[in-house]
């Protein structure tokens, strides 16, 4: 395995915070302007006291599993995709036969990629990412990881390229996309590219659903999630794309997670999974195979799920959407470097629900950079 061990990491200490606010400011669920989130515990209770009454209900609901992990503390190691996006921003149907104007970027993205730069960016001090890139573009996809704060360890395949996304994404349908996928050396990631020795100093493991599409990748899903259970260190998993998960099939990806302490499917994936039309039905039907569950509900927010039960529902935050490419990335981000500073799964789902909306106000999968938001703050100060 080629690894690059020298990415950058940041200084973090004390509960998550918005990475734009003040030294001391609390989590809001809102944007600008907008009161605390609504986390409401069962059926339906205000924000508060319900906080530590969720916390002992999963308690009770994960009987003794890890899903809530260690009170804080440790790196979160990410194995998963590294792609390069092409991201076509379009008004409308596209126009069959014939031209369609749009406005066209490559940016770097993949699932796991994208998590990664998004614990990082809402405060995870040391952020790994274990993944398989082409020779044509390893230099640029490093550079960005360690950009974004994230310590990349990227095996270089020396036959596939890396894999390309094009995102069509249509600015008339809320900015909903569709995604033509060549996994390339991604689909590549194998238990050879693993070592043990990479969970020296992790608090959680992060696996990408993508994994699960290749042979490889499942039997890299057993060796790293078996590695961390033997060293009591939990496993997430995101299902990542209910298309590919129609072929995989329920059995199968229940036999695959068996190892998995918490599982962060979208709504979509979560009804597929289950045959459940519901999502709150869905969700909880799918927290009887695994400990935790936080489905991702889009415009409708986040459900927390243990033993079989909803326990929490947190609001999503408004949001004026442009791409919604990597929203549910950016929840599982944020939502991981939340449970590693140390909150419970529902506090740590209304940060995610925090940064999924502000995903969504941006082009591409990942969060703005630091040498970004330095720039903006310098023309602000121009313009001003």
């Amino acid at each position: 395995m080629t690894a690059r061990p020298d990415g950058a990491s940041r200084d973090h200490a004390g509960p998550v915070r918005s990475p734009n606010a003040p030294s001391g400011a609390t989590p809001t669920s809102g944007a600008e302007g907008t009161s605390g989130a609504d986390v409401r515990a069962g059926s339906g209770a205000s924000a508060g006291p319900e906080a530590t009454g969720l916390s002992q209900g999963l308690s009770e609901a994960l009987s003794g599993r890890a899903a809530a992990g260690p009170p804080g503390g440790g790196a979160l190691l990410v194995v998963g995709d590294v792609v390069t996006d092409v991201v076509a921003r379009h008004r409308g149907p596209l126009a069959s036969g014939t031209d369609t104007v749009a406005v066209i970027r490559t940016l770097p993205g993949g699932a796991g990629a994208n998590v990664a730069c998004w614990a990082a960016h809402w405060g995870c001090a040391d952020v790994r990412l274990l993944g398989r890139v082409g020779a044509e573009s390893s230099a640029w996809h490093e550079r960005a990881l360690t950009a974004g704060g994230v310590r990349p360890l990227l095996v270089v395949d020396p036959q596939a390229s890396t894999g390309t996304v094009i995102c069509l994404v249509d600015t008339d349908a809320a900015a909903e996309r569709t995604f033509l996928t060549d996994s390339g050396a991604s689909l590549r990631l194998a238990p050879a590219d693993w070592s043990d020795s990479l969970l020296d100093g992790v608090g959680r493991l992060h696996l990408s659903g993508y994994l699960l599409f290749s042979e490889s990748g499942r039997a890299l899903v057993r060796t790293a999630s078996g590695a961390a259970r033997e060293r009591g260190i939990p496993v997430s998993l995101d299902p990542a794309s209910a298309g590919f998960l129609v072929e995989l099939g329920l059995p199968r990806f229940l036999g695959l997670v068996a190892d998995v302490d918490v599982l962060l499917p979208s709504r979509d994936e979560a009804r597929l999974l289950t045959g459940v039309p519901d999502g709150a039905d869905a969700a909880a039907e799918l927290s009887r195979h695994v400990p935790l569950v936080v489905a991702k509900q889009g415009a409708d927010g986040a459900l927390v799920a243990g033993g079989g039960t909803v326990l929490a529902r947190v609001p999503a935050v408004p949001a004026t959407p442009r791409d919604t490419t990597g929203a549910g990335d950016a929840f599982t981000g944020a939502f991981l470097a939340a449970l590693l500073a140390g909150v419970d799964a529902a506090a740590a789902a209304v940060e995610g629900c925090r940064a999924g909306a502000r995903a969504v106000e941006r082009v591409g999968g990942r969060p703005p950079t630091p040498q970004e938001r330095a720039t903006t703050t310098d023309r602000t100060s121009v313009a001003g």
